[in-house]
């Protein structure tokens, strides 16, 4: 009889590579890939098969980032913002927070830009903002974004504003 060991799962980051970087790695390999579904399907197939793939990519990373946490919170997550603002990345200015709720502008977005120097400013919302809100989803569903514009669709700034849901009392 064998046992079989279940493989450690990834990282939920790789150590030593910023997460600019990343979305660019995988953004030279989806740009080849949107271009061939473009071809072959038509634009409309084209980015909702980019869009859901990289829904599931978001899912799939914050549920590893909270497995590594162990516990996910308001606090922890606002702690792993480093991560996506590392290198300059973004700039923000912070609007307000509480126990419950944290709210800032992006007014600077340089994965906004490396999209458009990539010629994918056309689906640079799905590479890269569309994450945000999912990424919630998959880290805490108790986490909510509400976002009403992005530098991506030409704003001035973004404006992200995060609630952490108390638990709901059983009725």
């Amino acid at each position: 009889m064998t046992t079989q060991t279940a493989a450690a799962a990834p990282p939920a980051h790789p150590a030593g590579l910023s997460m600019i970087e990343k979305r660019r790695i995988e953004a030279e390999i989806l740009k080849h890939v949107y271009d061939q579904l473009k071809e072959s399907h038509g634009i409309e197939v084209a980015r909702s098969t980019i869009g859901e793939a990289v829904r599931r990519s978001a899912l799939e990373q914050a549920s590893r980032f909270a497995a590594q946490q162990g516990s996910t919170s308001l606090q922890a997550f606002i702690d792993m913002q480093s991560l996506w603002t590392a290198e300059g990345a973004l700039t923000i200015e912070e609007v307000g927070r509480s126990e419950t709720t944290y709210a800032f502008n992006v007014v600077r977005c340089r994965y906004s830009e490396m999209y458009k120097a990539m010629g994918l400013g056309e689906i640079g919302g799905l590479l890269s903002c569309q994450r945000d809100g999912t990424f919630c989803e998959g880290y805490d569903p108790k986490l909510k974004l509400e976002r009403t514009q992005t530098i991506m669709q030409g704003a001035s700034h973004c404006d992200f504003r995060f609630k952490y849901e108390a638990d709901q009392p059983k009725g």
